[in-house]
């Protein structure tokens, strides 16, 4: 499944090095290939006031699309 840029999506696992856990929700900034050509996107992650909190990259698998029967959360980090 493709990403479109510049929308949102939710972590699918635990990033403990940046404290975000799986359902958090992130901004996908860019795709792109590694060198052995698995896929991968970009992503940022604000606060509630959106303040970023984070930066890094992740393996499309490590994220899904949101969906119309789900409700955002605030939690604290």
């Amino acid at each position: 499944m493709k990403l479109e840029l510049y929308t949102d999506a939710m972590l699918t696992c635990d990033l403990p090095e940046h404290r975000l856990r799986r359902g958090d929700v992130v901004k996908v900034v860019e795709h792109h290939l590694a060198p052995d050509g698995t896929e991968g996107y970009s992503i940022e992650v604000f606060n509630a006031l959106g303040d970023t909190l984070a930066a890094t990259a992740v393996p499309s698998t490590a994220l899904e699309s949101l969906r119309e029967d789900e409700i955002l959360c605030a939690r604290v980090i």
